[in-house]
């Protein structure tokens, strides 16, 4: 394995050419206070998969291809609530 930070989240919007907007959620308990908190991160990612609204996808970080994507579309997990098989890309 290679550092590149990997991310499993939502996409929310594919409105742009070749690029998915993913939504990252990450449930912790606060340090202090004990607290469950939950937090939504939102990253533009390069998609020459085609993704679709409401799929489940795997991100991998990668170099910048423009001023806000630096995360690429790895693999579909699941769409439309179905998982699918996945075949590991590594290389890409």
């Amino acid at each position: 394995m290679n550092g590149r930070r990997r991310l499993i989240g939502i996409v929310t919007s594919n409105k742009m050419t070749k690029t998915v907007v993913v939504e990252i959620q990450r449930t912790f308990s606060h340090p202090l206070y004990r607290k469950v908190v939950h937090s939504t991160h939102r990253v533009k990612a390069h998609d020459e998969l085609g993704c679709q609204i409401g799929d489940q996808v795997l991100i991998v970080e990668c170099r910048p291809i423009s001023r806000d994507k630096s995360f690429t579309v790895q693999a579909i997990l699941k769409r439309d609530g179905k998982t699918l098989t996945v075949e590991a890309q590594e290389g890409a």
